[in-house]
């Protein structure tokens, strides 16, 4: 049986004929919850799995006010007998893997877990893709940690990967796997290489939102300090649902790519600090602390990237820079 929200759904797939049907993995984080947004406005019917549908909340789609319009389903994804049980029941058009352990930092703690819900995972998605053989395309979220440090270069699709995390390993071999899947199998599969992309739907276990929320919490007398480690990391930070359109769109072209998806501008960490706490009307240099338990065994000092292919083959381009999203994130952090 299936879940529609937190109901039981037993009504025939087959009345969602009419429509293009989508299947998003990792539905519940910050980029499944926005997709889920645009393929209904699109006119998809969505479907959307995690490994516990029974148990999982599903807040993101709640606060978006779409939870009762997607069908929502239970999904082991590295195992290959629930994916091909979930491919088969929901005969999706497109495939968008957002699956997997999505933190640079928890992967040094569970490498193991990281590895297999992400390249394992994706290899299980492209294997029954294959073996269903109905033309499904397939999207793939990479990431720009497969780069590792790029120092004064603009990363783009060419640019080799050095990546220097489990995290970044794990989305290695993922990209891989779906190059050769293309190649060999003449499969309809992209890899978007995601720079950071942020919103206000972003947990606490991320960064971003952890001093996007301290810097609230100090300005309201809720907190006095916030512990940080390494600030002089650089980053290319852009907002979420509009990343969310590049994936679609990678998926509606003629011929599948891989496409580097950023704004191309590169700011310091204490840069987004600063303007987290300025939004607020605190100096940050008085209530951030460095915190050398937070630091990373390895970690990327610089990330840039050119993503003029994505604007030249997609008509994609950021709109929004660091600043904007960091003001979108502290207005929806203050209505709370």
């Amino acid at each position: 049986m299936i879940l529609l929200g937190l109901k039981i759904f037993t009504a025939g797939l087959e009345s969602m004929a009419n429509n293009k049907v989508a299947l998003i993995t990792g539905i519940a984080g910050q980029d499944g919850a926005y997709l889920a947004r645009l393929l209904l406005e699109r006119g998809y019917d969505v479907f959307g799995t995690s490994r516990d549908a029974h148990m999982s909340s599903f807040i993101n789609l709640d606060r978006l006010n779409i939870r009762s319009k997607i069908t929502v389903m239970s999904m082991a994804i590295n195992d290959f007998r629930s994916v091909f049980q979930v491919m088969t029941q929901t005969k999706p058009d497109e495939v968008y893997n957002l699956a997997g352990q999505s933190s640079v930092s928890l992967s040094f703690e569970q490498p193991v877990e990281t590895l297999e819900s992400i390249a394992m995972g994706t290899l299980n998605l492209l294997e029954c893709i294959k073996s269903l053989d109905r033309g499904i395309r397939f999207y793939n979220a990479s990431s720009s940690d497969c780069f590792g440090n790029t120092g004064e270069l603009a990363a783009d699709e060419k640019t080799p990967f050095s990546p220097r995390s489990p995290y970044g390993v794990a989305k290695a071999a993922a990209f891989w796997e779906v190059a050769n899947y293309r190649d060999a199998y003449n499969l309809y599969a992209c890899s978007g290489i995601l720079f950071n992309h942020e919103s206000p739907l972003r947990p606490e276990l991320f960064v971003t939102q952890k001093i996007v929320s301290a810097a609230c919490r100090i300005a309201r007398g809720d907190q006095k300090k916030l512990n940080l480690g390494n600030l002089n990391v650089q980053r290319d930070w852009g907002l979420s649902s509009e990343y969310v359109d590049a994936m679609w769109l990678m998926l509606q072209q003629e011929s599948p790519d891989d496409y580097v998806i950023a704004t191309g501008k590169t700011y310091r960490l204490d840069e987004f600090v600063a303007e987290a706490f300025r939004l607020v009307g605190l100096d940050w240099r008085k209530y951030v602390e460095i915190d050398d338990s937070l630091l990373r065994p390895t970690d990327l000092t610089i990330v840039r990237a050119n993503p003029g292919k994505a604007k030249r083959n997609l008509g994609w381009v950021a709109k929004s820079s660091m600043f904007d999203v960091i003001k979108i994130m502290v207005e929806e952090k203050q209505k709370l």
